[in-house]
């Protein structure tokens, strides 16, 4: 067992009012600049629809994330080393612009200098690109609020197959709000798609970056990447994407995303988990078994072996305080009502979310009854109108049996809390038939409805004091246990046996590195 620590994210969907706050915040603080303008790190998606950019989960085309060959073990859907040497030049599962959108904004100046007229001015639409006016028909949130269109939510991915399952109709749809962002991933198909080194995943918190210098814009990160959160710039050439804002997370707060969140859906903590079993839980022969095989990963952070075994892989006695505080680790692996999305992936993400419920009261007003009556909830459950196998599709590879506990779950903790408040004796029959306990049903509201502040947040900062070594890990990409020459253009290290290396991929090209040719002793 090789202990590692992950900040992760989980999401209440119930309680998302599709604001896009955090996506403009996140706009302004990370992506305003030339070249980014089409690039959204947070996007807010309703489904049933698209997302962004549209139809991003149709593997069939984009070939994103991992499958497995037919020996059972994992490979790139988009094709190993050959693949990407003969499409170097011409990736084509490579999503253009149209799947994304032109971007554009408005004329506003015009409103100010418009000579006087007759006729109002108006403030066009003009590309951000081109500076031409132009006709929008597409954008980050285009279909916002449209799941009763069939021009937009029959297109989504997830509906393949469940046709006579949901109703279109405007008057019969429900839709939610899905916020995403990137997934730092534990098994991230963008780190093993980058042919130059330049993508990795920090040691000390498990967050996905990507080397500026060492990117040489080959974007074949973009295409492997099944949650399509890799964005390429145009002006710079490098491929860009949400940093989780790391320089926030090693101060010990929180996202700008979860920050400025109005629903306070956001909720963020410390994951232990065992790295050596990470390859063997992708590698799990049945997508509807994914999501078990995640769980079983992770580690319980109040286990003395766990604690014992945690010091020893170097993780700070504070970070294993958090991860006992972790309201994500609650919610994931305590109460089990968060869940990953698309896990069928298999790169294993980290941002999960809690699927919603909120249209289960009128559901059952609709049937003549009323909702204190356990029995008639769930088989409410049961026919909502969007199905659970939609929603099994979305978060546990079409396995319905964990997104009904989930529901469960959240609806007995709605009638035990309203019990309590009128003075009504616990029922512990409906209880036990969910597998919770009163004392574990009132931790379950405390986070999801009434946590505070550092309740919802619980990040312990980074420790400066290991900046060093980690960063000396971080820059031999490629060979393991390698060691960073300072003074080699970040390109230069030293191997386990002390012997100079170089490696041409992530040379700047600038200078003459030193043994580049093998002169002087190094090979």
């Amino acid at each position: 067992m090789r202990v590692m620590a992950q900040v992760a994210m989980v999401m209440n969907l119930d309680k998302c009012i599709g604001c896009h706050t955090c996506s403009v915040t996140c706009k302004q603080v990370w992506t305003n600049r030339p070249g980014s303008e089409y690039i959204w790190f947070n996007n807010v998606e309703t489904k049933p629809g698209t997302g962004y950019p549209r139809r991003y989960e149709d593997q069939d085309r984009f070939k994103g994330g991992w499958t497995l060959n037919r020996r059972g073990k994992l490979k790139l859907r988009a094709g190993g080393r050959l693949r990407k040497l003969l499409s170097i030049f011409y990736n084509p599962e490579l999503p253009s612009l149209d799947d994304f959108y032109e971007p554009f904004t408005y004329d506003y100046e015009h409103l100010t200098t418009a000579p006087l007229s007759d006729s109002f001015p108006s403030a066009r639409p003009k590309s951000q690109l081109t500076g031409r006016n132009m006709a929008p028909s597409a954008g980050p949130n285009w279909d916002d609020d449209l799941a009763g269109s069939d021009t937009y939510a029959a297109a989504d991915p997830n509906l393949d197959g469940l046709a006579e399952e949901v109703r279109l109709e405007f008057e019969h749809a429900f839709y939610f709000y899905l916020p995403r962002i990137c997934e730092h991933c534990l098994n991230p198909s963008c780190v093993a798609s980058c042919p130059s080194g330049a993508m990795y995943k920090r040691i000390e918190d498990g967050i996905v970056l990507v080397d500026q210098d060492r990117c040489r814009g080959w974007r074949f990160c973009v295409s492997g990447c099944p949650y399509k959160k890799v964005y390429f710039n145009h002006r710079t050439g490098k491929a860009e994407k949400c940093t989780f804002c790391y320089p926030r997370i090693e101060g010990g707060r929180p996202t700008i995303c979860s920050e400025t969140c109005v629903g306070r859906l956001r909720h963020l903590g410390v994951m232990l988990y065992d790295a050596d079993a990470v390859l063997a839980a992708a590698s799990t022969k049945d997508d509807t078994d994914l999501y078990e095989a995640q769980l079983s990963v992770f580690l319980d952070p109040h286990d003395p072996e766990v604690i014992a075994a945690a010091g020893r892989d170097g993780i700070a006695h504070d970070w294993i305080q958090a991860a006992q505080r972790s309201p994500v680790y609650a919610l994931i692996a305590e109460h089990r009502v968060a869940l990953p999305l698309h896990p069928e992936y298999r790169t294993m993400p980290m941002v999960w979310y809690v699927p919603p419920l909120s249209p289960i009261t009128d559901a059952v007003h609709a049937t003549g009854h009323h909702d204190d009556d356990p029995d008639r909830v769930f088989a409410a459950i049961e026919d909502l109108r969007i199905p659970l196998g939609y929603l099994a599709g979305l978060f546990t590879a079409g396995d319905t049996r964990p997104v009904e506990r989930a529901l469960r779950r959240l609806t007995v903790l709605r009638t035990h809390m309203r019990s309590r408040q009128v003075g009504d004796p616990v029922d512990a029959e409906l209880l036990a038939s969910v597998g919770m306990t009163a004392e574990g049903v009132e931790d379950l509201y405390r986070i999801l409805a009434i946590a505070k502040y550092d309740e919802r947040y619980v990040i312990p900062k980074t420790h400066a004091e290991d900046t060093g070594r980690l960063q000396a890990q971080h820059c031999a990409v490629g060979y393991p246990g390698g060691v960073a020459d300072p003074g080699a253009h970040g390109s230069q290290f030293r191997d386990d046996e002390g012997r100079l290396r170089f490696n041409l991929l992530g040379w700047n090209g600038t200078g003459r590195p030193a043994h580049l040719f093998g002169e002087g002793g190094g090979r």
